[in-house]
């Protein structure tokens, strides 16, 4: 028997097979491209000797925030690494505006235990110097276990946690405090302008509250402050930061710092 098709239902017919045909390729190329568009979120890479350790960018601001209050306060590099231990197990080196009760912020802390008001412990700055005020009373801090030293100022239900992020911990002191040059590396989409003058000298002006003096009296202050601006970038529409005859440029094609440009040893160039 012959079945016969109007001319209407072979139009509709050769109609589905080329939408078919057309959404096949066009998904076809999306998915080609989806890996290269996920990598085009903002991101920061710490890379050390000692390992490396992919960051958001908001992780990364508050690691330099809290290398940059350590620093001020002339810590040394093991308060950082207790530092970020803590606030890895508390938050994820997020700022959270919520906790298990009252507890809030990188840090975790509660207001009705003394720590400050709310609006206090969600700003890094304040929430780092009183974390450190605390740790400083730990007798030994330096030489005891860094999960020792952070459950004396937390007194957490589960301070055996802290243990599992002292590797991470220390590679990110080693990054953040400036003791391993061109060690953090960010990007993030923008334009190629240069970021105005006015948004340089916020970016100073919040650089200092967290160090104190950004006057570079030292290399690896340098690199300090040099790290602390490329994680703050992002938020300050920086685009590129030069030190010591190295450059970071906010280029997705590029791999970190690079040598070359005319910044010295004597101040972190920023634009």
């Amino acid at each position: 028997m012959r079945v016969r098709f109007s001319r209407g239902v072979i139009t509709i017919a050769i109609i589905v097979i080329v939408l078919a045909v057309a959404i096949s390729v066009g998904l076809y190329h999306l998915l080609k491209r989806t890996p290269q568009l996920a990598e085009r979120h903002a991101y920061c890479v710490v890379n050390t000797p000692d390992g490396v350790r992919n960051l958001d960018p908001e992780q990364a601001q508050i690691s330099a925030t809290i290398a940059a209050v350590a620093a001020r306060r002339r810590l040394p590099e093991r308060a950082v690494v207790i530092a970020y231990a803590t606030a890895i197990q508390e938050s994820k080196l997020y700022n959270v505006k919520f906790g298990d009760r009252d507890s809030v912020g990188v840090f975790q802390q509660r207001p009705s235990q003394g720590w400050g008001k709310k609006k206090q412990l969600m700003d890094p700055v304040y929430a780092t110097n009183k974390f450190f005020a605390a740790l400083v009373k730990v007798k030994n801090y330096r030489k005891i276990p860094v999960a020792e030293a952070a459950q004396a100022v937390q007194r957490s239900a589960g301070g055996y946690a802290y243990a599992a992020h002292e590797s991470e911990a220390e590679i990110l002191a080693a990054a953040f405090t400036g003791r391993v040059p061109q060690a953090v590396h960010c990007w993030y989409p923008s334009s190629t302008t240069p970021a105005p003058q006015s948004r340089t000298a916020v970016a100073r002006k919040q650089l200092a509250r967290a160090l104190g003096s950004t006057a570079i009296t030292s290399k690896r202050r340098g690199w300090l402050v040099a790290a602390w601006s490329v994680a703050h970038a992002e938020k300050y529409a920086l685009n590129r930061v030069g030190y010591n005859g190295a450059t970071w440029v906010n280029d997705f094609e590029r791999d970190g710092w690079q040598t070359g440009g005319q910044a010295s040893a004597r101040r972190v160039d920023l634009s």
